[in-house]
């Protein structure tokens, strides 16, 4: 079991950048595979970013080159950094990890990100 509590979003204009931050606790956090995944309204939630214990990381094409996974296998915790925000990257923004061992996943409470024009 995995308890995953993620820090507030909030409201930034286009072009500018935030920050994310989530806390695992209650199993070991290196059996996870951590990702974000957004949902905008009216669309399905979709893959951000993740990133393997090891460090491996994958993101949708959408973040390329904008969004940058991080994580602190020692303070069990997985950073999104998000830069040259758009409009349409405004979304409810849920942390996510995956036993890859049982392939369970667990799910944040979700935050929202709100990026205006």
């Amino acid at each position: 079991q995995v308890h995953l509590v993620e820090s507030e979003g909030g409201l930034v204009q286009a072009g500018g950048s935030l920050r994310l931050s989530c806390a695992a606790s209650g199993s070991i956090f290196s059996i996870y595979s951590m990702g974000w995944y957004r949902q905008a309204p009216g669309k399905q939630r979709e893959l951000v970013a993740a990133i393997t214990s090891g460090g491996r990381t994958n993101y949708a094409d959408s973040v390329k080159g904008r969004f940058t996974i991080s994580r602190d296998n020692a303070k069990n915790t997985v950073d999104l950094q998000m830069n040259s925000l758009k409009t349409e990257d405004t979304a409810v923004y849920y942390c996510n990890a995956a036993n890859v061992i049982s392939n369970i996943h667990y799910w944040g409470q979700g935050t929202q990100v709100t990026v205006s024009s």
